[in-house]
């Protein structure tokens, strides 16, 4: 399976998704950006991991690393290597006494766990090719203002209806996840999704 290492973006919210909260991974040697939409309580331990809060009794994922590390074990990585009726899947690689073992996992969990066990997360590129954008900019790593300024021009290759339609939405995928409305991304990533299993 080819994979594409990934690295957390951000984290933010959003009224339009119920509480739900949009977790935007980009592209570690690369431009492109998966947004994956994820409950509050995931939400809540990634972030709280990332700015280092440690909280006064250990959350659902500080145990289950806790349980790992008591085993003598080490999560090596983590991958989302499936996109399945609109629904990200996701594996955590663990060796424990020189065996590896892969568990099925939700994405949200999968990369709670990571940021404790400091190990990489990577997607697959086939999932990549289907739910990822490029953001407008793709020449320099620039601050997401500047993208807003800068509309993408960079559409040579673009040879039928179907590509021309899934470019376009793209685009507008990567300008509602840059207004954080994330319910019009939601669907807009459905219909990228439809549209990609039509072309290929």
């Amino acid at each position: 399976m080819n994979k594409v290492q990934v690295e957390i973006l951000g984290l933010s919210a959003s009224p339009s998704t119920g509480g739900a909260y949009a977790l935007l991974l980009k592209e570690v040697f690369g431009v492109r950006r998966l947004p994956i939409i994820i409950g509050a309580f995931e939400a809540q331990s990634i972030a709280l991991e990332m700015e280092g809060i440690k909280p006064p009794r250990p959350l659902t994922h500080d145990l289950l690393k806790n349980v790992i590390d008591h085993l003598g074990g080490s999560v090596t990585e983590v991958i989302i290597d499936e996109l399945r009726d609109n629904t990200f899947f996701a594996k955590i690689k663990l060796e424990i006494s020189s065996l590896s073992n892969e568990i099925d996992s939700r994405p949200s969990d999968a990369i709670a766990l990571a940021v404790r066990a400091g190990a990489p997360l990577y997607v697959a590129e086939d999932v990549m090719k289907i739910a990822a954008f490029v953001p407008s900019s793709e020449d320099k790593e620039e601050s997401e203002e500047d993208n807003l300024e800068k509309p993408s021009e960079k559409r040579d290759s673009i040879k039928s209806y179907p590509e021309t339609k899934l470019a376009q939405l793209q685009d507008q995928l990567r300008e509602a996840i840059e207004k954080e409305d994330y319910e019009k991304a939601a669907k807009i990533r459905d219909e990228i999704n439809k549209l990609s299993g039509s072309s290929n």
